[in-house]
């Protein structure tokens, strides 16, 4: 496929080497990192006292009160630039070119809060869609916004969009039914953006004998899923890879409070250890099976009922999450065109081995419920799914420098599907709030039609530059 090459990413190192050079005077010491790899927030308050003289203080009582306003403002400004490292057909051979600025506001009306996070964005690599806010396509990405209070003492609520999270899981998720967007974890975009928004009402119930959170989501939100615009990826209709020549458009379920979906979470924790119970409604997150008569993609019902335990093991933290998939459209397996009921587990042990230094490791599997009806139904060609999938997960993290510096590295090998996926990262915080980062999606496999075979050609490297700001 012939096409015109542009340096985005030539582009994208040069604003990142123009941000880098700029440091604030003010900033004299940068605080710890929080624990933890891609776990980041906005960053802290500066030290009491930090940049302040007796003639400062003067000056102050001098000039007046400080300027106050009703509602804080915090944000970032982020540059990102990222590169294929294999020629790729169907896609372009930048990978990444965004500049992206978010701002978050959060203020109180009497009892009510409102939060308000958006992302305005810049990105010639990806082609530019029409503005969808549910769809996050566009110019700008709403976050979050969302109103919240407590209606009783035993009662928050939350209602709007949202980003939330549930289950055990690190990066592998069984009960966490909420969206992802698995184009941004995979091309380089910060961890934060995996978790894709919902619109949802969200009640948070606390007892002495447990605690439950409820949520309804009156229309479905699916994942940001791999859609072929960004990656490319196994097309199992015709057995090859595709990309941009074979875009999926899925036929979504939008009807409003007739494709809702919800879930149930009631936890308790007991003497430090959590244990928690789940259940979901809805439909699967991303396109699993296609229409008898259109062969389009589409979201099948889905239910799913799944536990978790998390608590001290041997020094360190251990894990133990379930979830029974119960695929409404295919309970007896018999159906091709529609993915099977599973049964998912995850058995996971983190610990720090050494100061400043962690380690954390996953086993996950998928269990086929049904498998020799979904061999037998088959058609002639088609690539067979294992009766059992299995991960494996790595993840070490080292900070240096005063925890100025942190290395990383999280690794998906999976035996069954003898296939890897490794996301090296490193960060460092040059000052209070700004920071630099570097890191690749580096992807291996046997087999073109595994999981992360398919993804083989997207392997990429990134660069970019983060400078934080905010005010009172």
């Amino acid at each position: 496929m012939h096409r015109k090459k542009m340096p985005y990413f030539r582009a994208g190192i040069i604003a990142v080497a123009l941000l880098c050079c700029f440091r604030p005077a003010a900033a004299q010491e940068a605080p710890a990192l929080p624990s933890g790899l891609d776990r980041r927030t906005a960053p802290p308050a500066l030290p009491e006292g930090l940049g302040e003289t007796p003639a400062d203080n003067s000056a102050q009582e001098t000039s007046g009160p400080a300027l106050s306003l009703p509602f804080s403002l915090t944000g970032f400004l982020d540059v990102r630039g990222g590169t294929r490292l294999q020629s790729d057909r169907y896609e372009k051979t930048e990978s990444l070119g965004e500049t992206r600025l978010q701002s978050e506001v959060s203020f109180r009306l009497k009892k009510v809060g409102v939060k308000l996070t958006g992302d305005l964005i810049y990105d010639p690599v990806l082609d530019r869609p029409a503005l969808r806010l549910g769809r996050g396509e566009g110019w700008f990405d709403l976050r979050e916004a969302h109103l919240f209070f407590t209606l009783f003492r035993f009662m928050d609520i939350k209602a709007g969009r949202q980003i939330m999270t549930w289950g055990t899981g690190d990066l592998l998720f069984i009960n966490d039914l909420f969206p992802k967007d698995w184009n941004s974890f995979f091309i380089g975009r910060d961890v934060e953006y995996l978790k894709a928004p919902c619109d949802a009402l969200r009640i948070s119930l606390y007892f002495d004998l447990a605690n439950i959170d409820l949520y309804f989501a009156p229309e479905f939100d699916p994942d940001r899923y791999l859609d072929g615009r960004q990656l490319s990826y196994w097309n199992t209709g015709e057995s090859r890879r595709a990309g941009r020549d074979r875009v999926i458009r899925p036929r979504r379920p939008s009807g409003w409070f007739d494709d809702w979906e919800g879930g149930c979470r009631i936890f308790k924790n007991i003497g430090g250890y959590e244990l928690a119970g789940y259940a979901y409604a809805g439909f699967w997150k991303s396109p699993a099976g296609s229409g008898k008569n259109t062969g389009k993609p589409m979201f099948p019902d889905l239910r799913v009922y799944g536990a978790s335990f998390r608590g001290r093991f041997f020094n360190g933290i251990g894990t133990i999450e379930f979830g029974y998939y119960d695929s409404g459209e295919d309970r007896h397996g018999d159906d091709p065109l529609v993915r099977n009921s599973e049964m998912r587990l995850l058995i996971g042990y983190e610990r720090e081995l050494r100061r400043d230094f962690t380690a954390g490791l996953q086993y996950y599997l998928e269990h086929m419920r049904r498998h020799n009806h979904y061999r037998k139904t088959l058609p002639a060609g088609a690539y067979p799914r294992d009766r059992n999938r299995q991960v494996v997960t790595l993840r070490l993290t080292q900070l240096l420098y005063s925890q100025n510096l942190t290395l990383g590295l999280f690794l998906y090998w999976s035996p069954s599907d003898s296939d890897l996926y490794a996301r090296p990262n490193i960060q460092y915080k040059i000052s209070d709030d700004l920071a630099v980062e570097a890191g690749g999606n580096i992807f291996s496999g046997r087999h073109d039609h595994t999981f992360f075979g398919q993804f083989e050609k997207n392997t990429n490297l990134y660069v970019s530059v983060r400078k934080y700001f905010s005010l009172p």
